[in-house]
């Protein structure tokens, strides 16, 4: 029996099937997004998502579903399922589900009557191209497939309505047809592996109801063309193959192009394979470059999502060669930023004032899986170019200071992780001596003082030795300014003000891999964050007994971001937490932290099955919420999979 399961009790239940979401993403950038019972929840969802770069950098629905009906002695079985206004179902074909399973490639038995009917969706490729395989598996009499696509034709940010401007004539191809609806957008071929008969009969379905676009406070109604549909018959054990393409395809390579896509496939079979699998789709190859998407559906590549979660995505399980990759493309970003020059490639967010503390740290990591010797023939120059740039003082928001400690100005624009804003201010304003930046200070100082004595030469011993005793300073400013009474470390200190909510950023200064914090006081702040932070999903990003704590990351998009970092959990900041807690507690927390990584295994059956959303109430039942599927949170957790097997070193 496969790990990813659902049996017909399950399926049927709409109550809790239409919250599993599916998804399946390629390095193309394209995807497939819908939920377990095929009904589209979201304005995000569709079949047949791609970029389409000539228009813009968004993504576009063009096959939004495809409905399937069995025919046999002239009565007709829809398998589809719609939600229309009013929160009414139809054709209401998710009950002929027999069950679903996720092993290779995900795979729905549909039983109706006689009639037992397999149905696969192959989406992984490097192209624009979507394969759907039925298999009629058993029957009793000549049976007739029928499939009836709705077409969206729009970017995945805005909505399809019934109108006159719509092309709705096609061209006949091999086994289907191709349509556009407007200008400026790509032709989308329709065919199968076999002849069919293809019925033209355009009409407009009106009042499709998004269940996930009203509870987040967007209009949720839209309307989709149905151009026709394609008829052929199947006997017992035959296959018939549809595909959505932006080019006319050879319907003879089909079944080998299925074959050899699915021999590449990762078994799901367990928490870290299915995580693995996760990991690979936030791949995106464009233009020669390699980029990590921060999360999907909407996020495109940012630079402290690409650095926090690279490691987790590529050096824990063991694609060093996507690592470098990666990096390859990031620090391009990162050179054209430090000289000035605008930046080349689609990453965003670099200018942030902690972007070079995580990108040192993230290095850092290439040397703890590939030795120090290998990262600094590779990734040397690049560290010790980022250290002078902050020595310099060339941030423009990122101070060195004479104490030793970085102070950087977030009172009017959010310059940490915490970024959210509402009304052109920040939401959380962290400033001055912010706790997790100067805490990757210290570390990213420690480790370019490793990286000169690998060098080994006479002027690299002495630059080393000259970055131990700046860290010494800093290790004694941090104490100074950061360590409170309680315990616990201030958030941000700036002038008189010192923060003391209780918030998760406190972790780096105990996880990293060089901490300024001795082992006692590394102890009392993992105490207080265990107490006040911790849940079976992540990190909460503020204590409950803060009176700002908002745990509940729901309602329209201003309520949302108020509750963003204010209470809500993250699963990410679990693996700083959990390597604080092996590093204090050695061998006897490898239990504990198996324990916490159960409360995370059962998120890859609800949400979006197979990976883990963005966020978490901070409340129980610390239900998922926002994207769903993030890239911090993926690699977050495989960094902390990889906690119970491999001791921590400070490279």
């Amino acid at each position: 029996m496969s790990y990813l399961r659902f049996d017909k009790a399950q399926v049927t239940n709409l109550q809790d099937s239409l919250k599993k979401e599916l998804l399946f993403a390629n390095v193309s950038g394209a995807y497939c997004a819908t939920t377990l019972t095929g009904c589209n929840i979201r304005k995000y969802h569709g079949l047949f998502v791609v970029p389409i770069p000539e228009i813009d950098d968004e993504h576009y629905v063009l096959l939004s579903a495809l409905d399937e009906t069995i025919i046999q002695h002239g009565a007709a079985f829809n398998l589809g399922l719609h939600q229309y206004a009013g929160g009414h179902f139809s054709p209401k074909g998710h009950k002929y589900i027999l069950s679903f399973e996720w092993e290779d490639i995900p795979t729905w038995i549909y039983r109706i009557g006689g009639v037992l009917l397999k149905k696969e969706i192959i989406f992984r490729g490097l192209q624009k191209r979507l394969f759907i395989r039925y298999t009629l598996l058993d029957a009793h009499s000549e049976t007739t497939l029928r499939l009836k696509p709705y077409l969206a034709f729009r970017s995945v940010r805005a909505w399809t309505h019934e109108n006159g401007t719509a092309n709705t004539a096609f061209t006949p191809c091999e086994n289907g047809i191709a349509m556009c609806l407007y200008p400026r957008y790509p032709q989308l071929y329709m065919q199968t592996d076999c002849p069919c008969t293809y019925h033209h009969a355009p009409d407009w379905y009106r009042n499709f109801e998004y269940i996930k676009e009203k509870e987040r406070g967007y209009e949720e109604l839209e309307d989709l063309l149905v151009p026709g549909y394609f008829e052929l018959t199947l006997r017992k054990g035959q296959s018939v193959i549809f595909t959505a393409s932006l080019r006319e395809r050879d319907p003879k390579t089909f079944e080998h192009i299925i074959a050899e896509e699915r021999s590449n496939y990762i078994k799901r079979d367990s928490l870290y394979h299915c995580l693995v699998d996760a990991a690979l789709q936030f791949k995106v190859e464009q233009d020669g470059e390699t980029y990590l998407l921060a999360g999907h559906p909407w996020f495109k590549a940012r630079a402290r999502d690409t650095f926090i979660a690279m490691p987790g995505l590529t050096l824990s399980i063991g694609e060093t060669r996507h690592y470098e990759a990666y990096m390859n493309t990031a620090a391009k970003a990162l050179e054209e930023f430090m000289e000035g020059r605008d930046i080349s490639v689609r990453i965003s967010e670099v200018e942030q004032p902690d972007i070079l503390l995580w990108a040192i740290w993230c290095i850092q990591m290439y040397a703890h899986y590939e030795g120090i010797k290998a990262c600094a023939r590779r990734y040397g120059k690049l560290c010790h170019k980022m250290l002078d740039y902050i020595r310099m003082g060339r941030h423009s928001n990122l101070f060195l200071h004479d104490n030793g400690l970085l102070y950087s100005n977030g009172r009017e624009k959010a310059v940490t992780w915490m970024n959210a804003m509402c009304d052109g201010r920040p939401i959380t304003p962290r400033s001055g001596y912010i706790v997790e930046f100067n805490a990757l200070w210290y570390n990213a100082v420690c480790f370019s003082a490793a990286l000169h004595r690998c060098e080994g030469t006479k002027q690299a011993i002495a630059m080393a030795e000259r970055s131990e005793q700046e860290a010494e300073q800093i290790a004694q400013s941090f104490r100074e300014v950061f360590l409170n009474e309680k315990g616990y470390l201030y958030d941000y200190v700036d002038g008189s003000t010192q923060e003391i909510s209780v918030r998760p950023n406190q972790l780096m200064a105990i996880a990293l891999p060089y901490s300024p914090l001795d082992n006692r006081l590394s102890k009392g702040v993992l105490d207080v964050c265990t107490r006040e932070l911790a849940t079976p999903k992540g990190i909460r990003s503020l204590s409950p007994k803060n009176g700002a704590y908002n745990p509940r990351y729901i309602g329209r998009q201003e309520e949302r971001d108020k509750a963003y970092h204010q209470g809500t959990a993250w699963p990410w900041l679990m693996a700083f937490y959990l390597e604080a807690y092996k590093r204090i507690y050695k061998m006897s927390g490898i239990n504990y932290i198996e324990r916490q990584l159960v409360g995370l295994e059962e998120e890859l059956f609800y949400h979006c099955v197979g990976t883990i959303p963005e966020v978490f109430d901070g409340n129980p039942p610390f239900s998922g919420r926002g994207a769903m599927s993030f890239a911090m949170n993926v690699g977050g957790i495989l960094r902390t999979l990889r906690l119970t097997e491999r001791p921590i070193s400070t490279p």
